[in-house]
C-alpha cells in the first residue's frame, strides 16, 4: 500500500507553515506550499522533487481555486488540507481600524473556509482526506490586546472516507 499523501499547506512561508511543509517532505510526501509571496517560500524551503510552490492569498476564492487546479495538475490529487496562514492585529478594541479588523476576519475566518471550499470537490471524488485548520485560542478565549481575534472555525480536522 502506497502511503505517500500530497499535502497542500496555506501559510508556508514562515514560521509553522515552514515546518509543516518540511515535515512533510522529510516523511516522503509530495507538498503544496502556498502563500502569497513564492520568493519567501522558496527561500524558506528551496527546492525539491516533491514540491510545487503556488501563488494563494487565501482571502480570494479565485487563488484558491487556481491552487487547487495547479495541485491536481501536478500531483493528480490533494490528500491533506493544512490551513495555516494567518495574521495578527493587537491592539485595544478602541485603537484598531475597520480595515485591520476585517483584515484578521477575511484571513482567519474566509480564508480556510475559501480554501477548504476549493478543496473538498477534490477530496469527496477521491472520497478520501483530512482538512486540518490551525487555530488560536485567542478566538475562543478573550486576551489582552486580542479585541479582533475573530473565532476560527470550530472545525479542526475533518476526514472524508
Amino acid at each position: 500500500m502506497n502511503s505517500k499523501k500530497v499535502w497542500l499547506v496555506t501559510g508556508a512561508g514562515r514560521g509553522m507553515g515552514v515546518d509543516i511543509v518540511k515535515a512533510a517532505l522529510a516523511a516522503g510526501h509530495d507538498v503544496v506550499a502556498t502563500g502569497r509571496d513564492l520568493a519567501k517560500i522558496r527561500n524558506a524551503i528551496g527546492d525539491h522533487d516533491s514540491l510545487l510552490i503556488a501563488s494563494l492569498d487565501v482571502t480570494n476564492p479565485v487563488d484558491a481555486d487556481a491552487a487547487v487546479k495547479a495541485a491536481v495538475q501536478k500531483f493528480g490529487r490533494i490528500d491533506v488540507l493544512v490551513n495555516n496562514a494567518g495574521n495578527f492585529y493587537g491592539g485595544f478594541f478602541e485603537e484598531l481600524g475597520a480595515a485591520q479588523v476585517r483584515s484578521q476576519f477575511e484571513t482567519l475566518l474566509f480564508g480556510p473556509m475559501n480554501v477548504t471550499r476549493a478543496v473538498l470537490p477534490v477530496m469527496r471524488r477521491q472520497r478520501s482526506g483530512l482538512v486540518v485548520t490551525i487555530s488560536s485560542t485567542a478566538g475562543i478565549t478573550g486576551l489582552v490586546f486580542c479585541s479582533a481575534c475573530p473565532p476560527r472555525t470550530v472545525l479542526i480536522s475533518c476526514a472524508l472516507s
